[in-house]
C-alpha cells in the first residue's frame, strides 16, 4: 500500500528533532504545571510560593514574624526574620547557595531533613518557579553581620550576589514582579491573601504576619495564641453550636505532629479543612481520612455503650457524623507526599493510622470526660441518621430517573442535541416567561435551558431530606445527571458549561445565591472543574436613531449618554429588569450567543471563606447577615429598589 507524502517527515524524524527544555524554559512554557493557572489564582500562587518558604523558617523555630507588601506598581515584597538564605558556594552547582536556590528546579534545603525537620515546599520549586515566572526578582539577605543582594530578570541573574552594606539583623527579603507574558492580571486580591494568611498564623501559635497593600492603604497583622482552636470559633463565629469549647487533640507521633480541633454546629454542612505542613490541602488526603475514620468509629462505640444506639440498630455511618461539624486537622511531618506542585492533596500512607489513632485516643478522652456534650453531640448525629435514610429513598429516585438510559428527564427542560458534554451548555432560567424566550433564541444544537419556577428552597437551613422533596431541586439533579453530594460523579454530568441567567433585579440576585448555595453545598466539585457560570444580561438598551447599544453597569451607560450628548445625538434609554422582557433574538445576541456574550465563571480560591459568606448570608442567625450586609453596603451596585 502507498504511503502518504507525510511519511518523508515521519522518516526524517532524529534526535535533532527532540527538544530539550531547561528549568527556566520549561517554567515558562508550562506555567500552569507549576503554579495552576496563569490567571489570579496563579498569581497569587506566587505570593504563598515565597512567604511558605518563610513560615517553613517560623515552623523551624528560626522566625516569629513576616511582612508581605504589596506594591503600587503590583510588585510583592516578603520580609522575615528567618536565618537568611546561606550565600556560600554550593559544592554541585560551583555558584552560591543563594542563586541555587533562585534558579535550579528542586534545589533547596528541605530533602535532606537536617536544614528543615517540616517544611510547605519539599518541592524544592518554589523560589526558582517565581523567579522563572517574574519580569524581575531582587533578593536581599541579612546573615552573617552583612547585607548581600542579588538581582534576577525573567529566572537569569542579571547580577552577582554582592555585599550591600552591614546588616542590623538576620532575615531575608525578596521582592518580585510578576511577568505580564506569562500572567493574564498582575492585580491581586488583598482578602483573598489575607485570609490564606490568617490561616497561617492559626496554625502556628507564636508566628506574626502582617499584610500590607500600598493601593488600597489598607494593613492587616494576624497574630494568634489560641492556634487551631481559635480557627475552629473564628469559622463557628456565626452559628449555633452545639458544645461551648472546640475538642482540641494534640499528639506526637514520632516525628508527626498532629493537631485536630471540632466542633459541632446546628448547620447541616460538613466544613473540615486539612494541612499538611499549613499547606491547605483542599482535595483532602490521608489525614482527612483517619480523621474521618476515628471520627465514625469512637461516636458509633460511645453510642452503642451509652445506649443512644441500639444494639440491633445499623452504626453511624461518616455522612451522620460530619453534618453540622467544623473540623481543622493539621498534620506537620518531615516528608510530606503531595499531589502536584499545588498540594492539593497529602498521599503519605503512614499518616492516616497516626491521626486515626491519635483522633481515636483523644476523642474518646473527651467523651468520657465531658458526656453532656457528647450526648449532644450524638443526638444531632442520630437525627442526621433519620434524616439520611429517608433522603436516600429520594436520592435513589432521582439518580434512577437521572440515567441517561432511562430516558425520563424532566418535562421542563428543552434539552439540546449535542451528547457530548464537553460541546453542551445549560441555562438555569428564572420563571417561564423568561425561559420561554431563552428556548426560543437558544442554539437547540448544543444549549439547553431548564426554567425554574420560584426561588428554590434554601438548602443552608434544610435537612438533607427536606432538601430532596423540593420539586425544583429534583429537577435540577435529575437535569444535571451527576448525582449529589458523596454520590456526585463528574464523569456523569450532562453538561460543562451550567449557567446561571436570572434577573438584574432583587428577586434575581437572590435566586442567584440560592442556587449558589445549592451548588456549593452539594456539587462543589462542579465548580472545582471550573463548569459554573453567571450570564451576564445586559442591564440597558439604548437607541440612537436607528442604532441600539447594549450596556452592562452603570459605567457604561454613562458614559455611552455622555458621549452621545457631546454628539448632540438624542437618545432613548430602557431598564431591562428582567430578562422576559427581551426578545429571543435580543436575548441571543447579548446573553446567550458565545461570540458575543460575556460569562463569569464561579471559582472558589478560599473555601473557608467562602464556606462563612454562606453561613452567614443563607443561615438562620439575623445578626450576622445584617452586620455583613451593613459592612458591605457601600460597595453595591446596580441595586435595584
Amino acid at each position: 500500500m502507498e504511503r502518504p507524502a507525510s511519511s518523508k517527515i515521519i522518516n526524517n524524524y532524529s534526535a535533532a528533532d527532540i527538544q530539550v527544555l531547561g528549568g527556566r524554559e520549561a517554567v515558562r512554557r508550562r506555567p500552569g504545571m507549576y503554579i495552576g493557572s496563569t490567571d489570579q489564582r496563579g498569581l497569587h500562587h506566587l505570593v504563598y510560593e515565597i512567604a511558605y518558604n518563610s513560615v517553613d523558617e517560623a515552623m523551624g523555630g528560626f522566625c516569629d514574624h513576616i511582612e508581605v507588601t504589596l506594591h503600587a506598581d503590583n510588585s510583592v515584597t516578603v520580609v522575615d526574620n528567618g536565618r537568611g538564605i546561606p550565600v556560600d558556594m554550593h559544592p554541585a552547582t560551583k555558584k552560591t547557595a543563594l542563586e541555587t536556590v533562585l534558579t535550579v528546579l528542586h534545589a533547596g534545603a528541605k530533602f535532606g531533613g537536617k536544614t528543615y525537620q517540616v517544611s510547605g515546599g519539599l518541592h524544592g520549586v518554589g523560589s526558582s518557579v517565581v523567579n522563572a515566572l517574574s519580569e524581575w526578582l531582587e533578593v536581599v539577605v541579612s546573615r552573617d553581620g552583612k547585607k548581600y543582594r542579588q538581582r534576577y530578570e525573567r529566572g537569569i541573574p542579571v547580577t552577582e550576589v554582592e555585599v550591600i552594606g552591614k546588616a542590623q539583623g538576620i532575615g531575608t527579603a525578596i521582592s518580585f514582579l510578576a511577568d505580564k507574558e506569562i500572567f493574564t492580571t498582575l492585580e491581586y486580591d488583598f482578602d483573598i491573601i489575607a485570609e490564606r494568611f490568617r490561616e497561617t498564623v492559626y496554625l502556628n501559635k507564636g508566628l506574626e504576619m502582617r499584610l500590607v497593600d500600598e493601593k488600597t492603604d489598607r494593613e492587616l497583622t494576624y497574630y494568634f495564641e489560641g492556634g487551631i482552636s481559635g480557627f475552629v470559633r473564628s469559622l463557628n463565629r456565626n452559628r449555633n453550636v452545639r458544645h461551648r469549647h472546640p475538642i482540641v487533640i494534640s499528639k506526637a507521633v514520632n516525628s508527626t505532629i498532629i493537631e485536630v480541633a471540632l466542633q459541632y454546629n446546628e448547620g447541616f454542612s460538613d466544613n473540615t479543612l486539612g494541612f499538611a505542613n499549613c499547606v491547605n490541602t483542599i482535595d483532602g488526603g490521608t489525614h482527612i481520612t483517619g480523621f474521618r475514620s476515628a471520627l465514625t468509629r469512637v461516636l458509633n462505640d460511645w453510642a452503642h455503650r451509652n445506649k443512644m444506639l441500639k444494639d440491633d440498630e445499623p452504626n453511624l455511618v461518616g455522612e451522620d457524623v460530619r453534618e453540622g461539624l467544623t473540623a481543622v486537622v493539621s498534620v506537620k511531618l518531615s516528608e510530606p507526599q503531595f499531589e502536584g506542585q499545588t498540594k492539593g492533596k497529602l498521599g503519605n500512607i503512614e499518616i492516616k493510622s497516626q491521626v486515626e489513632s491519635a483522633v481515636a485516643e483523644g476523642l474518646a478522652l473527651y467523651l468520657e470526660e465531658h458526656p453532656e456534650e457528647a450526648k449532644r453531640i450524638l443526638e444531632k448525629c442520630i437525627t442526621s441518621s433519620r434524616a439520611r435514610e429517608a433522603a436516600r429513598k429520594a436520592r435513589d429516585l432521582i439518580i434512577r430517573k437521572s440515567s441517561l438510559d432511562t430516558g425520563t428527564l424532566p418535562g421542563k427542560l428543552a434539552d439540546c442535541s449535542e451528547k457530548d458534554p464537553a460541546l453542551s451548555e445549560i441555562f438555569l432560567v428564572e420563571g417561564d416567561s423568561a425561559g420561554g424566550s431563552a428556548k426560543q433564541g437558544r442554539n437547540r444544537r448544543f444549549q439547553a435551558i431548564l426554567p425554574l419556577r420560584g426561588k428554590i428552597l434554601n438548602v443552608e437551613k434544610a435537612t438533607a431530606d427536606k432538601m430532596l422533596a423540593h420539586e425544583e431541586i429534583r429537577t435540577l439533579i435529575t437535569a444535571m445527571g451527576a448525582g449529589i453530594d458523596d454520590d456526585f460523579e463528574p464523569a456523569r454530568l450532562r453538561y460543562h458549561k451550567v449557567v446561571l441567567m436570572t434577573d438584574a433585579d432583587v428577586d434575581g440576585s437572590h435566586i442567584r445565591t440560592l442556587l449558589l448555595t445549592f451548588f456549593f453545598r452539594h456539587m462543589v466539585d462542579l465548580i472545582q472543574h471550573g463548569y459554573l457560570f453567571i450570564a451576564q444580561p445586559p442591564l440597558y438598551k439604548i437607541k440612537s436613531g436607528k442604532q441600539e447599544h447594549w450596556v452592562f453597569n452603570e459605567q457604561e451607560k454613562n458614559e455611552m449618554l455622555a458621549g452621545l450628548k457631546s454628539k448632540a445625538s438624542k437618545s432613548e434609554l430602557q431598564r431591562y429588569k428582567g430578562l422576559g422582557e427581551m426578545s429571543a433574538e435580543q436575548l441571543w445576541e447579548t446573553t446567550m450567543n458565545p461570540a458575543t456574550r460575556t460569562l463569569l465563571r464561579v471559582t472558589i480560591e478560599d473555601a473557608a471563606r467562602a464556606d462563612g459568606v454562606f453561613s452567614v448570608l443563607m443561615g438562620g442567625d439575623v445578626p450576622p447577615r445584617k452586620a455583613f450586609i451593613q459592612a458591605h453596603a457601600k460597595s453595591v451596585k446596580n441595586l435595584d429598589i
